[in-house]
């Protein structure tokens, strides 16, 4: 093992997870830095309680000295979720940000755990090669710079998920990862991210057994669900007429939409750090709820705000992915953003159907869509004949370029558009007689 730094803490504060890094980042800490305390924190963001039944049994009797176990389920959903849902944004096009949010949320409340119990560090179990990382200390430094942080897999000569397992079997220390079971999971309300294992080949097709959430939509139900979400300046209140809280609007959806088999994504994408990666992610509700706001924008706002807000939506989802949450650029497009999402209240019906999530009827009291004007039939409010101006000024530009273009190509150096609309060159050709002086 390698020496601890010059400075050793009294007492760390380690982001823990009961999975197999931090499962051996504990006993790595005791031995790292001996007579120093271990506290163990832990952010229910809903993970399930497969992963947080007995963790902090499990987080003692692996070296910490508490465990504290905080519900973050609400303030990630109302606070990281749904600013990004209105925000639009989906990284590379394909990937929902499930553990890029959840990151900021988690590291703030471990700052908060260290507060609390005076502890002078803090640590992660995030590899040397993720985006995770950047993402934690990110976090650290800009609301603890004070903190020293421990970043193990930095700093010491495991360099294997298969070392790992055999550095906790040397301590008899149980984990539910395995030698030919090996996949790097990780899971909130929003989604499940799969990585590792029989993925690292991206010829690979994803083995059956990594889906864990969401039904293969080759065999999902012959008969589409149909579901209808109701929104409130673009935060979701509703499905189908019962209102939920924040987090089980989410819970709700993930539920419906799973054994349709939505919200499935097999990605290869760009690492903040500068390598690709493949993850398999499993979105079910958020999908959903990213096709409904949508739906209702569609309906509500105006193509200049609307494409503005879709600018917006690509720096909103760079800075949430590169874990830049607590920075003032992001509360700037955050005021923007939802400033735009005023109107966004009405309802929208989505159709679940063999993993797609598509949005056929939607609603709202901002709707600037008219019927009156839209209609193909007879209507007495728009005078089609309007448009000709209309069109005339909107193409003047290209207008201008072609005279322009056709001069040149003429031997003429100028050209004026004259009122009959056909062009005509601005100076005549020689002809050899004087023209006679005009009055």
């Amino acid at each position: 093992m390698p020496d601890a730094p010059a400075k050793t803490p009294r007492k760390i504060v380690l982001a823990y997870s009961g999975g197999l890094d931090t499962s051996v980042v504990m006993p790595w800490l005791k031995e790292t830095y001996p007579g120093c305390e271990i506290v163990a924190f832990v952010g229910d963001v809903g993970q399930g309680d497969e992963e947080l039944d007995g963790i902090e049994k499990k987080a003692k009797r692996t070296g910490a000295s508490s465990c504290h176990v905080v519900d973050l389920r609400r303030e990630f959903v109302e606070e990281y979720v749904f600013p990004t849902l209105i925000a639009g944004s989906v990284y590379e096009g394909r990937y929902l940000l499930g553990t890029s949010m959840a990151r900021p949320v988690l590291a703030k409340a471990q700052v908060a755990v260290a507060r609390k119990v005076g502890a002078d560090a803090v640590a992660h179990g995030c590899t040397g090669k993720g985006n995770d990382q950047v993402r934690f200390e990110s976090t650290f430094a800009a609301l603890a710079p004070d903190l020293q942080v421990i970043a193990p897999w930095r700093t010491w000569n495991l360099r294997s998920r298969e070392q790992l397992l055999a550095y906790l079997a040397e301590r008899n220390i149980p984990c539910s990862a395995s030698a030919t079971k090996i996949y790097s999971r990780d899971r909130n309300l929003w989604h499940i991210s799969h990585e590792g294992g029989a993925l690292e080949n991206p010829w690979n097709p994803p083995p059956d057994d990594i889906w864990t959430m969401t039904a293969d939509p080759r065999h999902a139900p012959d008969k589409p669900r149909d579901v209808t979400i109701a929104f409130e300046k673009g935060r979701p209140l509703s499905i189908d007429g019962k209102k939920y809280a924040p987090e089980q609007i989410i819970s709700v959806l993930n539920d419906l939409a799973s054994p349709h088999g939505v919200g499935r994504v097999d990605l290869i994408e760009n690492r903040l750090v500068g390598m690709k990666s493949r993850g398999c992610y499993e979105t079910p509700g958020g999908t959903v709820l990213m096709e409904a706001l949508r739906a209702l924008e569609e309906l509500v706002l105006d193509r200049d705000t609307r494409q503005h807000r879709e600018e917006l939506s690509i720096t909103w989802g760079k800075m949430v992915y590169d874990g830049r949450w607590f920075t003032p650029l992001r509360e700037a497009l955050w005021a923007a953003l939802s400033k735009i999402a005023e109107p966004l209240t009405g309802e929208v019906v989505v159709r679940l159907f063999k993993g797609g999530a598509t949005a056929i009827r939607r609603r709202s009291p901002s709707s600037l869509y008219n019927e009156q004007f839209a209609t193909f039939g007879a209507d007495e409010v728009y005078n089609q004949a309007h448009a000709e101006g209309f069109i005339r000024l909107y193409s003047l530009p290209s207008r201008i370029r072609a005279m322009k273009t056709i001069d040149k190509a003429a031997g003429r150096t100028a050209a004026v558009e004259p009122k009959n609309g056909a062009a005509k060159p601005a100076s005549k050709a020689k002809s050899g007689r004087k023209e006679p002086a005009r009055a």
